[in-house]
Protein backbone atom coordinates (compact mmCIF):
# COMPACT_ATOMS: atom_id res chain seq x y z
CA UNK A 1 0.00 0.00 0.00
CA UNK A 2 1.28 3.44 -0.93
CA UNK A 3 0.21 6.77 0.56
CA UNK A 4 1.20 10.34 -0.26
CA UNK A 5 2.13 13.03 2.25
CA UNK A 6 -1.05 14.86 1.28
CA UNK A 7 -3.22 11.81 2.04
CA UNK A 8 -1.52 11.19 5.38
CA UNK A 9 -1.82 14.85 6.37
CA UNK A 10 -5.53 14.64 5.58
CA UNK A 11 -5.98 11.69 7.96
CA UNK A 12 -3.95 13.41 10.70
CA UNK A 13 -5.27 16.93 10.08
CA UNK A 14 -1.68 18.06 9.65
CA UNK A 15 0.26 20.51 7.47
CA UNK A 16 2.67 19.33 4.76
CA UNK A 17 6.04 21.11 4.58
CA UNK A 18 7.80 19.86 1.48
CA UNK A 19 6.55 17.63 -1.33
CA UNK A 20 2.83 16.84 -0.91
CA UNK A 21 3.15 14.06 -3.52
CA UNK A 22 5.96 12.21 -1.73
CA UNK A 23 4.98 8.53 -1.41
CA UNK A 24 5.63 6.00 1.34
CA UNK A 25 4.86 2.30 1.63
CA UNK A 26 6.36 1.33 5.01
CA UNK A 27 7.03 2.62 8.54
CA UNK A 28 10.40 3.01 10.25
CA UNK A 29 12.27 4.42 13.24
CA UNK A 30 13.79 7.80 12.46
CA UNK A 31 17.38 6.55 12.85
CA UNK A 32 16.65 3.63 10.48
CA UNK A 33 14.60 5.57 7.94
CA UNK A 34 15.04 4.83 4.25
CA UNK A 35 13.52 6.03 1.01
CA UNK A 36 9.83 5.14 0.85
CA UNK A 37 9.39 5.01 4.62
CA UNK A 38 7.38 7.14 7.07
CA UNK A 39 8.72 8.00 10.52
CA UNK A 40 8.10 10.48 13.33
CA UNK A 41 9.99 12.77 15.71
CA UNK A 42 8.52 13.62 19.11
CA UNK A 43 11.41 13.30 21.56
CA UNK A 44 13.94 16.18 21.36
CA UNK A 45 16.72 13.68 22.18
CA UNK A 46 16.34 12.39 18.61
CA UNK A 47 16.38 15.79 16.90
CA UNK A 48 19.78 15.18 15.31
CA UNK A 49 18.37 12.28 13.26
CA UNK A 50 15.98 14.59 11.40
CA UNK A 51 18.96 15.98 9.47
CA UNK A 52 20.33 12.57 8.43
CA UNK A 53 17.29 10.34 8.12
CA UNK A 54 16.58 8.88 4.71
CA UNK A 55 12.87 8.56 5.49
CA UNK A 56 10.71 10.15 2.78
CA UNK A 57 8.18 11.62 5.24
CA UNK A 58 8.56 12.56 8.91
CA UNK A 59 5.73 13.52 11.28
CA UNK A 60 6.78 16.29 13.68
CA UNK A 61 5.19 18.56 16.27
CA UNK A 62 3.95 21.94 15.03
CA UNK A 63 6.48 23.59 17.32
CA UNK A 64 9.44 21.95 15.55
CA UNK A 65 11.71 24.43 13.73
CA UNK A 66 14.65 22.93 11.78
CA UNK A 67 18.07 24.42 12.52
CA UNK A 68 19.54 23.46 9.16
CA UNK A 69 18.48 21.98 5.82
CA UNK A 70 16.52 18.73 5.82
CA UNK A 71 15.61 16.40 2.94
CA UNK A 72 12.58 14.64 4.41
CA UNK A 73 9.08 16.00 3.82
CA UNK A 74 7.48 17.09 7.09
CA UNK A 75 3.92 16.68 8.29
CA UNK A 76 3.32 19.04 11.21
CA UNK A 77 0.71 18.01 13.78
CA UNK A 78 -0.27 18.92 17.35
CA UNK A 79 1.23 15.76 18.84
CA UNK A 80 3.61 13.71 16.68
CA UNK A 81 3.63 10.69 18.98
CA UNK A 82 -0.17 10.42 19.11
CA UNK A 83 -0.42 11.02 15.37
CA UNK A 84 2.03 8.23 14.61
CA UNK A 85 0.13 5.94 16.99
CA UNK A 86 -3.03 6.72 15.06
CA UNK A 87 -1.28 5.77 11.82
CA UNK A 88 -0.02 2.51 13.34
CA UNK A 89 -3.59 1.65 14.29
CA UNK A 90 -4.79 2.52 10.77
CA UNK A 91 -1.99 0.43 9.22
CA UNK A 92 -2.76 -2.53 11.50
CA UNK A 93 -6.46 -2.38 10.68
CA UNK A 94 -5.70 -2.23 6.96
CA UNK A 95 -3.53 -5.37 7.24
CA UNK A 96 -6.21 -7.24 9.17
CA UNK A 97 -8.92 -6.15 6.73
CA UNK A 98 -7.08 -7.98 3.94
CA UNK A 99 -7.51 -11.26 5.83
CA UNK A 100 -10.84 -12.72 4.73
CA UNK A 101 -12.26 -16.04 3.71
CA UNK A 102 -12.26 -19.60 5.02
CA UNK A 103 -9.26 -21.73 4.14
CA UNK A 104 -10.26 -25.13 2.71
CA UNK A 105 -7.99 -26.90 5.20
CA UNK A 106 -10.23 -26.15 8.20
CA UNK A 107 -12.93 -28.03 10.09
CA UNK A 108 -16.29 -26.38 10.81
CA UNK A 109 -18.57 -28.60 12.87
CA UNK A 110 -22.37 -28.76 12.94
CA UNK A 111 -24.62 -25.81 13.81
CA UNK A 112 -21.89 -23.17 13.61
CA UNK A 113 -23.09 -19.60 12.97
CA UNK A 114 -20.73 -16.87 11.79
CA UNK A 115 -21.08 -13.28 10.63
CA UNK A 116 -19.62 -11.20 7.82
CA UNK A 117 -15.95 -10.94 6.86
CA UNK A 118 -14.80 -14.04 8.74
CA UNK A 119 -11.19 -15.07 8.27
CA UNK A 120 -10.45 -18.67 9.25
CA UNK A 121 -6.85 -19.77 8.71
CA UNK A 122 -5.49 -23.17 7.72
CA UNK A 123 -5.89 -26.17 10.04
CA UNK A 124 -8.18 -24.40 12.48
CA UNK A 125 -11.02 -26.30 14.15
CA UNK A 126 -14.44 -24.90 15.06
CA UNK A 127 -16.56 -27.06 17.39
CA UNK A 128 -20.31 -27.60 17.37
CA UNK A 129 -22.79 -24.80 18.16
CA UNK A 130 -20.13 -22.10 18.02
CA UNK A 131 -21.36 -18.55 17.37
CA UNK A 132 -18.95 -16.09 15.71
CA UNK A 133 -19.72 -12.42 15.09
CA UNK A 134 -18.72 -10.03 12.30
CA UNK A 135 -15.13 -9.15 11.33
CA UNK A 136 -13.55 -11.97 13.31
CA UNK A 137 -10.04 -13.12 12.36
CA UNK A 138 -8.99 -16.61 13.45
CA UNK A 139 -5.44 -17.36 12.34
CA UNK A 140 -4.08 -20.84 11.48
CA UNK A 141 -3.92 -23.77 13.90
CA UNK A 142 -6.50 -22.42 16.34
CA UNK A 143 -8.93 -24.59 18.32
CA UNK A 144 -12.39 -23.27 19.17
CA UNK A 145 -14.33 -25.70 21.39
CA UNK A 146 -18.04 -26.51 21.44
CA UNK A 147 -20.57 -23.82 22.40
CA UNK A 148 -18.03 -21.00 22.36
CA UNK A 149 -19.38 -17.51 21.65
CA UNK A 150 -17.07 -14.98 19.94
CA UNK A 151 -18.48 -11.49 19.47
CA UNK A 152 -17.59 -8.87 16.83
CA UNK A 153 -14.16 -7.58 15.78
CA UNK A 154 -12.15 -10.24 17.59
CA UNK A 155 -8.67 -11.32 16.48
CA UNK A 156 -7.33 -14.72 17.59
CA UNK A 157 -3.74 -15.32 16.55
CA UNK A 158 -2.15 -18.61 15.52
CA UNK A 159 -2.21 -21.56 17.84
CA UNK A 160 -4.60 -20.17 20.44
CA UNK A 161 -6.92 -22.66 22.15
CA UNK A 162 -10.37 -21.66 23.41
CA UNK A 163 -12.09 -24.46 25.29
CA UNK A 164 -15.81 -25.16 25.29
CA UNK A 165 -18.40 -22.76 26.72
CA UNK A 166 -16.03 -19.77 26.76
CA UNK A 167 -17.38 -16.32 25.86
CA UNK A 168 -15.22 -13.71 24.11
CA UNK A 169 -16.50 -10.10 24.00
CA UNK A 170 -16.27 -7.46 21.30
CA UNK A 171 -12.95 -6.00 20.11
CA UNK A 172 -10.75 -8.51 21.90
CA UNK A 173 -7.26 -9.58 20.82
CA UNK A 174 -5.94 -13.00 21.83
CA UNK A 175 -2.30 -13.64 20.98
CA UNK A 176 -0.58 -16.82 19.83
CA UNK A 177 -0.40 -19.82 22.11
CA UNK A 178 -2.90 -18.54 24.67
CA UNK A 179 -5.21 -21.09 26.32
CA UNK A 180 -8.63 -20.01 27.56
CA UNK A 181 -10.88 -22.35 29.50
CA UNK A 182 -8.51 -25.15 30.48
CA UNK A 183 -9.35 -27.00 33.70
CA UNK A 184 -8.65 -25.27 36.97
CA UNK A 185 -6.15 -26.84 39.37
CA UNK A 186 -8.72 -28.67 41.46
CA UNK A 187 -7.83 -31.91 43.28
CA UNK A 188 -9.09 -33.44 46.53
CA UNK A 189 -6.72 -35.54 48.67
CA UNK A 190 -7.63 -39.19 49.19
CA UNK A 191 -6.92 -41.12 52.44
CA UNK A 192 -4.14 -43.07 50.70
CA UNK A 193 -2.29 -39.86 49.79
CA UNK A 194 -3.36 -39.80 46.14
CA UNK A 195 -5.55 -37.07 44.63
CA UNK A 196 -8.99 -37.14 43.05
CA UNK A 197 -9.69 -34.67 40.25
CA UNK A 198 -12.58 -32.28 40.86
CA UNK A 199 -14.49 -31.69 37.61
CA UNK A 200 -14.30 -28.09 36.41
CA UNK A 201 -17.69 -27.43 34.83
CA UNK A 202 -17.76 -23.61 34.75
CA UNK A 203 -16.46 -21.40 31.96
CA UNK A 204 -14.42 -18.29 31.15
CA UNK A 205 -15.99 -14.95 30.25
CA UNK A 206 -13.82 -12.34 28.54
CA UNK A 207 -15.61 -8.99 28.31
CA UNK A 208 -15.16 -6.28 25.64
CA UNK A 209 -11.87 -4.58 24.68
CA UNK A 210 -9.59 -7.08 26.39
CA UNK A 211 -6.13 -7.92 25.06
CA UNK A 212 -4.40 -11.13 26.15
CA UNK A 213 -0.70 -11.66 25.45
CA UNK A 214 0.98 -14.75 24.04
CA UNK A 215 1.03 -18.02 26.00
CA UNK A 216 -1.21 -16.78 28.80
CA UNK A 217 -3.52 -19.31 30.47
CA UNK A 218 -6.95 -18.54 31.92
CA UNK A 219 -8.57 -21.51 33.65
CA UNK A 220 -12.29 -22.25 33.62
CA UNK A 221 -14.25 -21.96 36.85
CA UNK A 222 -15.08 -24.97 38.98
CA UNK A 223 -18.65 -23.60 39.07
CA UNK A 224 -19.77 -20.27 37.60
CA UNK A 225 -17.26 -18.20 35.62
CA UNK A 226 -13.70 -16.97 35.62
CA UNK A 227 -14.22 -13.36 34.52
CA UNK A 228 -11.91 -10.87 32.79
CA UNK A 229 -13.73 -7.52 32.84
CA UNK A 230 -13.85 -4.80 30.17
CA UNK A 231 -10.63 -3.14 29.09
CA UNK A 232 -8.24 -5.49 30.91
CA UNK A 233 -4.76 -5.85 29.37
CA UNK A 234 -2.80 -9.02 30.11
CA UNK A 235 0.84 -9.47 29.16
CA UNK A 236 2.48 -12.71 27.96
CA UNK A 237 2.81 -15.83 30.12
CA UNK A 238 0.32 -15.01 32.85
CA UNK A 239 -1.53 -17.69 34.84
CA UNK A 240 -5.08 -16.90 35.98
CA UNK A 241 -6.67 -19.69 38.00
CA UNK A 242 -10.27 -20.88 38.32
CA UNK A 243 -12.97 -18.46 39.48
CA UNK A 244 -10.65 -15.43 39.49
CA UNK A 245 -12.19 -12.07 38.59
CA UNK A 246 -10.05 -9.26 37.17
CA UNK A 247 -11.72 -5.83 37.29
CA UNK A 248 -12.16 -3.30 34.49
CA UNK A 249 -9.08 -1.63 32.97
CA UNK A 250 -6.61 -3.48 35.17
CA UNK A 251 -3.23 -4.19 33.57
CA UNK A 252 -1.02 -7.13 34.52
CA UNK A 253 2.59 -7.68 33.40
CA UNK A 254 4.26 -10.94 32.38
CA UNK A 255 4.79 -14.04 34.52
CA UNK A 256 2.28 -13.06 37.17
CA UNK A 257 0.26 -15.86 38.77
CA UNK A 258 -3.14 -15.41 40.42
CA UNK A 259 -4.47 -18.31 42.48
CA UNK A 260 -8.09 -19.48 42.53
CA UNK A 261 -11.12 -17.39 43.54
CA UNK A 262 -9.19 -14.14 44.07
CA UNK A 263 -11.09 -10.97 43.11
CA UNK A 264 -9.12 -8.01 41.75
CA UNK A 265 -10.68 -4.55 41.48
CA UNK A 266 -10.69 -2.06 38.63
CA UNK A 267 -7.90 0.18 37.31
CA UNK A 268 -5.15 -1.80 39.01
CA UNK A 269 -1.54 -2.10 37.88
CA UNK A 270 0.29 -5.34 38.67
CA UNK A 271 3.97 -5.69 37.78
CA UNK A 272 5.77 -8.71 36.40
CA UNK A 273 6.38 -11.92 38.35
CA UNK A 274 3.86 -11.06 41.06
CA UNK A 275 2.35 -13.99 42.98
CA UNK A 276 -1.15 -13.58 44.44
CA UNK A 277 -2.60 -16.19 46.81
CA UNK A 278 -6.10 -17.59 46.44
CA UNK A 279 -9.41 -16.43 47.93
CA UNK A 280 -8.22 -12.83 48.39
CA UNK A 281 -9.86 -9.50 47.61
CA UNK A 282 -7.63 -6.91 45.95
CA UNK A 283 -9.15 -3.41 45.85
CA UNK A 284 -9.39 -0.92 43.00
CA UNK A 285 -6.58 1.44 41.93
CA UNK A 286 -4.02 -0.83 43.59
CA UNK A 287 -0.37 -0.78 42.45
CA UNK A 288 1.72 -3.90 43.08
CA UNK A 289 5.42 -3.69 42.21
CA UNK A 290 7.22 -6.45 40.31
CA UNK A 291 8.18 -9.70 42.08
CA UNK A 292 5.90 -9.01 45.02
CA UNK A 293 4.08 -11.77 46.90
CA UNK A 294 0.53 -11.01 48.02
CA UNK A 295 -0.94 -13.15 50.81
CA UNK A 296 -3.54 -10.81 52.35
CA UNK A 297 -6.52 -8.72 51.28
CA UNK A 298 -5.60 -5.32 49.85
CA UNK A 299 -7.64 -2.14 50.28
CA UNK A 300 -8.32 0.39 47.50
CA UNK A 301 -5.47 2.69 46.41
CA UNK A 302 -2.67 0.80 48.18
CA UNK A 303 0.83 0.75 46.63
CA UNK A 304 2.77 -2.36 47.61
CA UNK A 305 6.11 -4.06 47.21
CA UNK A 306 8.01 -6.99 48.69
CA UNK A 307 7.33 -10.60 49.57
CA UNK A 308 5.21 -10.68 51.60
CA UNK A 309 4.04 -7.27 50.45
CA UNK A 310 3.90 -4.16 52.57
CA UNK A 311 3.60 -0.44 51.85
CA UNK A 312 5.81 0.74 49.00
CA UNK A 313 7.12 3.75 50.97
CA UNK A 314 7.95 1.54 53.96
CA UNK A 315 9.61 -0.99 51.66
CA UNK A 316 11.81 1.70 50.07
CA UNK A 317 12.92 2.93 53.50
CA UNK A 318 13.51 -0.60 54.76
CA UNK A 319 15.51 -1.59 51.70
CA UNK A 320 18.23 0.85 52.74
CA UNK A 321 18.67 -1.32 55.83
CA UNK A 322 18.19 -4.67 54.06
CA UNK A 323 21.27 -4.21 51.90
CA UNK A 324 23.31 -3.05 54.90
CA UNK A 325 22.31 -5.94 57.20
CA UNK A 326 25.73 -7.68 57.16
CA UNK A 327 27.43 -4.40 58.12
CA UNK A 328 24.80 -3.65 60.79
CA UNK A 329 25.16 -7.14 62.31
CA UNK A 330 28.94 -6.81 62.35
CA UNK A 331 28.60 -3.49 64.16
CA UNK A 332 26.17 -5.02 66.71
CA UNK A 333 28.57 -7.93 67.31
CA UNK A 334 31.40 -5.44 67.87
CA UNK A 335 29.27 -3.49 70.35
CA UNK A 336 28.43 -6.73 72.19
CA UNK A 337 32.16 -7.49 72.54
CA UNK A 338 32.84 -3.97 73.87
CA UNK A 339 30.03 -4.25 76.42
CA UNK A 340 31.16 -7.73 77.48
CA UNK A 341 34.74 -6.56 77.98
CA UNK A 342 33.80 -3.56 80.12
Amino acid sequence: MKFTAEQIAGVLEGEVVGNPHAEVHELSKIEEGKEGSLTFLSNPKYNNYIYTTQATITIVNKTFVPESEIKTTLIKVDDAYMAFSKLLEFYDQAKKASKQGIDPHTVISANVKYGENLYLGSFSYIGTNVVIGDNVKIYPNCFIGDNVVIHNNVTIFAGAKIYSESVIGNNCIIHAGTVIGSDGFGFAPNPDGSYKKIPQIGNVVIEDNVEIGACTTIDRATLGSTIIRKGVKLDNQIQIAHNVEVGENTVIAAQTGIAGSTKIGSNGMIGGQVGISGHLTIGSNVRIQAQSGVARNIKDNEVLQGSPTFGYSDFSKSYVHFKNLPKIIAEIDELKKLIKNQ
